[in-house]
C-alpha cells in the first residue's frame, strides 16, 4: 500500500465512522427556540465525537493495513487465471 492509498483509505474509514458516531448521546431539547429545528441536538459534543472518530478510525485503519499488506484481503485476481 502506498502512502497515498493509505491516506485515502483512512479518510474513507474516518467518514464512515463519523457517520456512525454522530448519533451517540444526542438529546433533543424539550422546548426548542422559535426558528430552530425541533430535531436539532441540544449539545452535539462535536469535539468528543471527532476525537472518538479519529481513534476508532485509526484502529480500523491499522486492521485494514494489516489485511492488505498480509494479502489476506486482495482486489487483484488470483495468479494463473
Amino acid at each position: 500500500m502506498t502512502w497515498l492509498t493509505g491516506v485515502m483509505v483512512y479518510i474513507v474509514i474516518w467518514w464512515m465512522v463519523l457517520l456512525t458516531v454522530l448519533p451517540w448521546g444526542v438529546k433533543v431539547p424539550d422546548n426548542p427556540e422559535p426558528g430552530h429545528a425541533t430535531s436539532a441536538p441540544q449539545n452535539p459534543m462535536m469535539w468528543r465525537k471527532a476525537l472518538a472518530t479519529t481513534l476508532i478510525a485509526a484502529v480500523l485503519w491499522g486492521i485494514a493495513y494489516w489485511l492488505i499488506e498480509s494479502e489476506l484481503l486482495s482486489l487483484r485476481p488470483p495468479r494463473g487465471v
